[in-house]
């Protein structure tokens, strides 16, 4: 991963879709290599429980894994994209974003503690599908949540990241990442006028 450290703090899926960012104006891929991924999934981790051990450390993963992952985040992508502007997101990517999730659904297993009846998510399947399934289960959430219509792209010329407002006038992704370089360059093209 780059020294860019990823926004997060988002819904999940918007979270995944954001490790694909602009960086000095070209398109970079945060989660590109198996240690990239990793280094994200330490960053998401108190939202992965069942994914990652209980140290929030990920299993060991393959090319494949990474690779459905990377599936995952185009289909939320192109489905996001669409739904946000109330259109109907591109078949192909709900059938994607299905397929993860079938490929290890999450059955409610019940325990016994001692003392109680406890019940916890668990899924079956490699690391990187159990993982896929997870982040396609957080997109699903959010495309049927009506809030996916009010996700934003960042107002910053040079950033494609999203985000879901908590206020309504809020227009960048990060007040101190974007919003400070829009103030400070807003300023700048003032002053210099002088």
């Amino acid at each position: 991963m780059t020294d860019f450290v990823p926004l997060t703090g988002e819904p999940l899926a918007l979270d995944l879709i954001n490790t694909r960012p602009r960086l000095s104006g070209a398109p970079a891929d945060l989660i590109a290599t198996i240690e990239g991924l990793r280094a994200w999934l330490a960053l998401e981790a108190d939202r992965l429980a069942g994914v990652l051990d209980a140290d929030g450390v990920a299993p060991p993963l393959n090319d494949r894994d990474l690779t459905a992952v990377h599936e995952v985040r185009d289909h939320a992508r192109a489905a996001v994209e669409r739904a946000r502007r109330s259109g109907r997101p591109p078949e192909a990517a709900l059938r994607g974003i299905n397929r993860a999730q079938r490929a290890a659904p999450a059955i409610r297993e019940l325990t016994w503690d001692g003392t109680a009846l406890t019940v916890a998510p668990r899924r079956d399947g490699s690391p990187g599908v159990r993982l896929a399934a997870v982040l396609a289960e957080a997109v699903a959430d959010l495309l049927t949540d009506p809030a996916v219509a009010t996700v934003r792209e960042c107002a910053a010329d040079d950033c494609v990241m999203l985000f879901l407002p908590t206020h309504p006038h809020r227009r960048w992704c990060s007040a101190t990442r974007c919003g400070n370089r829009a103030r400070v360059a807003r300023h700048y093209r003032r002053h210099r006028a002088d």
